[in-house]
């Protein structure tokens, strides 16, 4: 990433950090990197360009805070750490974090969380055809959760609920659980014609 363009992502993430996303504007931006709103154009376009280049710059925190991703470390792990850093990503930057689920992720960096989720899951053995279905059905709960922690929008979350994170790793021992059954071997014979003619 150009180092002009993440001075001002950044400074535009620091914005919204400490005023919200309403006041975040081009020329808020501009005022605190030292130029004229036409002057930030050529590096991060307009304000959706802008709000897009937040996205990519959230992904790419993420991907900094994991860290490595290695293929030797139990796959249960890696999906327990992923979790626990997106939630870490959220309670930093509550205002800025929904972003990633409301904008469609375009940068170069935005697609770092689907992919190594895909890899999570291609290592815990889970069938191919069923890794992209299962990489957004994660990804749905992992984004949709902790936004929902941090704008308050989640059914029946409580400040105690969200200050802690025991209800949190117990969802994530549950995907785990459910990637667990979808990895494990058929045993049945009983394929789904012969269930839907027993039925009828």
């Amino acid at each position: 990433m150009d180092d002009k363009r993440r001075q001002i992502l950044d400074q535009a993430l620091a914005l919204v950090d400490e005023r919200g996303l309403a006041a975040m504007s081009m020329r808020a931006v501009a005022e605190r990197v030292g130029l004229t709103s036409m002057a930030l154009y050529p590096y991060v376009g307009g304000k959706d360009a802008l709000l897009d280049g937040l996205v990519d710059l959230l992904h790419l925190e993420l991907g900094t805070t994991v860290g490595q991703d290695p293929a030797d470390l139990d796959w249960r792990h890696r999906l327990c750490a992923l979790g626990r850093a997106v939630r870490s990503l959220a309670r930093a930057h509550p205002s800025a974090f929904p972003l990633l689920l409301n904008r469609s992720a375009a940068g170069p960096s935005a697609s770092w969380l689907a992919a190594a989720l895909q890899g999570i899951l291609a290592d815990a053995g889970v069938p191919v055809s069923e890794v992209p279905r299962q990489a957004r059905l994660i990804c749905a709960f992992l984004l949709g959760y902790t936004t929902g922690e941090v704008t308050g929008g989640l059914p029946g979350s409580s400040p105690e609920m969200i200050e802690g994170a025991a209800e949190f790793d117990a969802d994530l021992e549950d995907l785990v659980g459910m990637v667990e059954l979808s990895a494990a071997p058929r045993t049945s014979t009983v394929q789904p014609d012969d269930v839907r003619r027993a039925a009828g």
